[in-house]
């Protein structure tokens, strides 16, 4: 289930199987020459397999970096066996009466199966995004046209306190599209520990305080918060847009803008620079490296673009955080109208304290982001019954709702029970509760 099934320059769309990953479909552009044509989206670490980051509704960097809202088309199978295809696959593309020994997945697709996701009646692409009502074995993506032109970016925020401002400033630039790709505002941390491992750093093991944040930010000539963009299109509408970007930050008081070629040490904007291209890599994964026997484990609540939220937000991470002996590492990345707020709990997997202290942490988090309105959009699944439990508006109407159709699709439970907190009739929740 690795093949990457057809590639349309014209429709700029692929489609493919659950084993492609982005570095595979990258290859695969470079190979056949289609590179200059038509560019990926890509996470943070190209390693993935793409369908199923678009189903757990993963992002990426690009103008195309809602990986879900960029698929087109989906083949399923069903836990009765039976074979579906949504929107337009739905419809045959040649007379039902052909071959009989062609097997339905063999059968061609239709001409407009990746061009248009609805089709006809119920749009039930969603039924299997982190769901277990079936295994998606073909999905369509579509693919970003090269835009003919392209300039990664770096703004230094100098104090921590500046980080609501940033926000104020980031949302209307982000609604208008002036912003055109999926930004990020990172933290001191998460970029230091790219660099280097805490040893390095500090020969404490307690969280590094706000001295130790200015050495490292001045070690390194960054901000408290760094924003990583893009600019996308020919030159003169990139130099329009970084003019309104520029202006626009230099309220900044302190505010420092760079392209890549303005720094000699590779640094993380070199890396966002393929990143933020569709070139896939795996040099985002240092930072796990932090402490010894690095592993790590993430919170990713949802939040308004606003500076208030992301001023409270951070607030209560980063004192929850440290109250537990862990260091704040983190981003905020910017969706069309809502941020993710991407906590990366670094810890010692031989430590057993350690591994519990995570655990806890994450707990208490959903928790406390819960009771202000900011969920979770993915998880460990140890973590999935607590999350599905903090989604309860009405009586758990949505839960119920997952429920009754997992029970009449599934009712034998045989796929992934407890899935995003869905568990079929047949199972009894509480003996796999984590």
């Amino acid at each position: 289930m690795n093949r990457i099934l057809e590639v349309n320059v014209e429709g700029a769309y692929v489609l493919l199987e659950p084993g492609v990953t982005y570095m595979d479909l990258h290859q695969y552009l470079v190979w056949n020459g289609l590179r200059e044509k038509l560019w990926i989206d890509v996470p943070e670490l190209g390693g993935g397999s793409i369908l199923g980051n678009a189903v757990e509704r993963g992002v990426g960097y690009t103008p195309y970096g809602d990986h879900w809202m960029m698929h087109c088309g989906m083949e399923v199978v069903l836990p009765t066996g039976e074979l579906l295809r949504t929107g337009m696959g739905a419809m045959p593309e040649r007379d039902s009466s052909g071959d009989e020994k062609t097997r339905p997945d063999e059968e061609p697709g239709n001409k407009c199966w990746q061009l248009f996701p609805y089709g006809y009646g119920p749009y039930n692409d969603g039924l299997f995004s982190q769901s277990n009502l079936g295994i998606v074995t073909k999905m369509g993506v579509w693919l970003m046209p090269n835009p003919g032109g392209f300039q990664s970016y770096l703004v230094t925020i100098p104090r921590e306190e500046d980080l609501h401002q940033a926000v104020e400033i980031i949302r209307p630039l982000r609604v208008q599209l002036v912003l055109q790709n999926v930004p990020s505002i990172r933290h001191i941390l998460l970029d230091a520990a790219m660099m280097r491992n805490k040893s390095e750093w500090t020969s404490s093991t307690n969280p590094i305080d706000d001295e130790g944040l200015d050495e490292i930010s001045k070690s390194l000539n960054l901000g408290r918060w760094n924003f990583y963009g893009a600019l996308y299109g020919p030159e003169s509408v990139r130099n329009n847009l970084w003019q309104i970007i520029k202006q626009s930050f230099s309220a900044i008081k302190g505010a420092k803008f760079y392209f890549p070629e303005d720094i000699r040490e590779h640094c993380v904007l070199h890396i966002q620079n393929l990143t933020l291209q569709g070139i896939p890599n795996n040099e985002e994964l240092k930072w796990v490296q932090w402490l010894p026997n690095g592993a790590h484990v993430s919170f990713s609540p949802i939040s308004k673009i606003s500076g208030d939220d992301a001023r409270s937000l951070y607030s209560i991470v980063k004192r929850r955080c440290n109250e537990a002996g862990f260091d704040y590492i983190a981003t905020f990345t910017i969706g069309m109208r809502e941020m993710h707020h991407i906590l990366c709990i670094v810890f010692d997997r031989e430590d057993p304290i350690m591994r519990r202290k995570a655990h806890q942490l994450i707990k208490t988090l959903i928790k406390d982001c819960a009771a202000h309105g900011w969920g979770e959009y993915r998880t460990h699944l140890g973590l999935m019954d607590q999350i599905a439990e903090t989604y309860n508006w009405n009586d758990n109407a949505l839960m119920r709702f997952n429920q009754t159709i997992k029970n009449t699709l599934d009712p034998n439970g045989i796929l992934a029970p407890g899935k995003s907190g869905i568990w079929p009739a047949v199972y009894d929740r509480n003996k796999y509760k984590m």
